[in-house]
């Protein structure tokens, strides 16, 4: 029989679920409050970091529609629900299970697709997204300049091909 505060536990995470544009599963066996204090803080802004029970938290994402992950609520389970940059959130998760081993990530989902723990630490080893758009527009301005090149390229060939026919009749005169 579902208790009241069991039904609004599972209400608030189906929500979380629904909210987030990611969410990484993790396991926090052997991390002191401390430690996950100091990895709510490194989260802060790009995700929310929680702990909950295998049971509600399946049934919640069963309840969102999140499908794929059902097997990654063993054990202490703890879920960083993210709201921000994904790419931000899986370095501050990687850099911390580095420094702290009990931290495992255990794998998650990405826009509705489940992701391995192999993929999260990938989406780490990416470069944030302001960086990708600066190279991307560093790029287009590049083939701008080459544009541009490329058309005065003629008119300056031209405009040299005149000069140096006028030098060679005032040579010639």
């Amino acid at each position: 029989m579902a208790t009241p505060d069991k039904v609004a536990a599972v209400e608030e995470i189906t929500a979380r679920f629904r909210e987030a544009n990611a969410v990484v599963v993790t396991e926090y066996r052997g991390l002191s409050v401390p430690q996950l204090a100091e990895l709510r803080g490194k989260l802060s802004g790009a995700a929310t970091y929680r702990v909950a029970k295998n049971t509600l938290t399946a049934l919640a994402a069963k309840e969102a529609g999140v499908e794929g992950i059902d097997d990654l609520f063993v054990g202490p389970t703890a879920i960083a629900f993210i709201t921000g940059d994904p790419v931000e959130a899986a370095k501050a998760l990687k850099e911390f299970s580095k420094a702290n081993e009990a931290l495992v990530i255990k794998g998650g989902v990405l826009e509705g697709n489940a992701i391995s723990a192999e993929l999260i630490n990938k989406l780490a080893d990416l470069e944030s997204r302001e960086v990708l758009l600066a190279k991307a527009a560093g790029a287009m301005q590049a083939s701008l300049v080459n544009a541009a090149y490329m058309f005065q390229a003629p008119l300056s060939k031209a405009a040299r091909a005149a000069d140096a026919l006028r030098a060679k009749q005032e040579d010639a005169a």
